[in-house]
């Protein structure tokens, strides 16, 4: 499950979410499916396993979320689908806010402070 959310199968890994997989499996380092597919880069997956339940907020065992990972690989994208779906970007640590100071991406750090509309 964890390679089809790295490869971003979209399809086959909501079947078995669909079928009863939970949406926050985790693996032996504490990465849910969608941190992995946050990190790789895989809007149409991340959109899908928030659809189906998937917690924005879940810290894998270093700590880190799907958001940091979204901001660390520039993804636009998803860094925004994460944010609609309540991601804190003060979470984990380090934080998605740290991690857009740290690697000096002011896109990404105008994305995470962007007031978010009711």
């Amino acid at each position: 499950m964890f390679d089809l959310a790295r490869s971003g199968a979209t399809g086959e890994l909501v079947a078995h979410v669909a079928a009863g997989l939970p949406a926050n499996l985790t693996n032996h380092k504490g990465d849910t499916l969608l941190i992995l597919a946050a990190y790789h880069t895989h809007p149409a997956t991340v959109a899908a396993l928030l659809e189906h339940g998937a917690d924005p907020a879940r810290v894998n065992d270093n700590g880190q979320t799907a958001l940091a990972a979204a901001v660390f690989r520039q993804s636009a994208e998803i860094v925004e689908m994460l944010l609609a779906a309540g991601a804190d970007p003060a979470g984990g640590h380090p934080s998605a806010t740290d991690t857009a100071a740290f690697f000096h991406l002011p896109e990404m750090a105008a994305l995470l402070a962007a007031p978010r509309g009711a």
